[in-house]
């Protein structure tokens, strides 16, 4: 019985070594191949943190972290200057990767991949195009020949960073959407149907002949989706990929103290047009000190190890400049 008390009462003296900090935190589908793999493998390095994150949309992520109501939010548009202000504490943003928004398909009969202009794009999402026969879908791709298909149109349905990032892009090349939808996370759609998150999208455009919708580019790899290259400002098609990702970054100059920026349309012809950074959300100062230090640890992670993982699940790394600027800006995290 004696040996039982001992070993019962040195169970007890040493739980406190064996407990976890749990951390949540939810936001942007576009980044969630790469945070689960991040959380996954910083947890692994540190047993005694756990980092849950539920990828619910970049609009839900921004209000959750605005409230409290998670450790730290994601987004791939940076927040407002009205949302900042209507924090309840000084919400950070720090850029993670770089990722591409691809214009996907299912088009019956086509098998090569469809060359998309602005024109084209804006045309489709305003419901100005509506069957892929249309002489100005076929201009740009005169080597395919086009069923006569109606276009079924698939967008998200919740707020959503990708929704931004495509809708920026659409608002610098058409006058018609800058001046009708406009950019931002939960637009009026002209036409379509609503998918929840980039896995809703990419599923809708499986099972829908005649979709085409937007979705990070690691939505359309996995799903194995047909995707086409666009029209960048230099005039040259360009598919998206790491090194086209890569170029659009290249486009900023000087990265804002605050790391919120625009890549959509950058100059250069190597440039995919339809990229974006995307940020983590964290609050300058945590209500748990000790969640603020392992946040801070956490980034300093993700800037240094973790920039090595993201080439395999189809992001772009950091900028090295940027990746310098983010690790002088993490000590201001408390």
């Amino acid at each position: 019985m004696r040996k039982i008390a001992l070993i019962l009462s040195l169970l007890v003296a040493t739980a406190p070594a064996f407990s976890q900090t749990k951390l949540t935190g939810a936001g942007a589908t576009f980044p969630n191949p790469i945070y689960q793999k991040w959380f996954s493998e910083y947890s692994k390095v540190h047993s005694d943190v756990q980092i849950n994150y539920q990828s619910i949309g970049s609009g839900g992520g921004i209000r959750q972290v605005s409230e409290g109501v998670v450790d730290f939010g994601a987004t791939d548009g940076p927040m407002s200057d009205e949302q900042m202000s209507s924090a309840k504490t000084k919400i950070l943003h720090f850029p993670t990767v770089l990722g591409s928004v691809v214009p996907a398909y299912n088009i019956p009969g086509v098998t090569g991949e469809v060359k998309f202009t602005p024109e084209m794009l804006a045309g489709i999402f305003l419901g100005k195009i509506s069957n892929w026969n249309d002489p100005i879908i076929a201009k740009a791709n005169k080597d395919i020949k086009f069923p006569s298909q109606a276009i079924i149109v698939i967008h998200r349905s919740d707020g959503s960073g990708t929704t931004y990032i495509f809708t920026d892009y659409l608002s610098k090349v058409s006058e018609d959407w800058k001046n009708g939808p406009g950019k931002g996370t939960s637009p009026k759609w002209p036409v379509g149907l609503g998918g929840k998150g980039n896995e809703g999208v990419a599923g809708s455009i499986r099972q829908l002949p005649g979709a085409i919708g937007y979705v990070e580019l690691i939505y359309a790899v996995q799903n194995k989706i047909d995707y086409g290259s666009v029209k960048n400002s230099s005039g040259a098609f360009i598919k998206a990929d790491l090194a086209s990702s890569t170029a659009a970054a290249a486009s900023v100059k000087t990265m804002p103290n605050d790391f919120r920026v625009s890549i959509t349309n950058p100059p250069g012809i190597e440039a995919y047009p339809i990229s974006s950074f995307t940020w983590l959300l964290i609050p300058e100062k945590s209500k748990d000190e000790k969640k603020g230090k392992i946040l801070a640890d956490f980034l300093s992670w993700m800037v240094n190890d973790g920039q090595k993982m993201v080439a395999d699940l189809s992001y772009a790394p950091l900028p090295s400049s940027v990746a310098e600027k983010v690790k002088g800006a993490i000590k201001q995290v408390k």
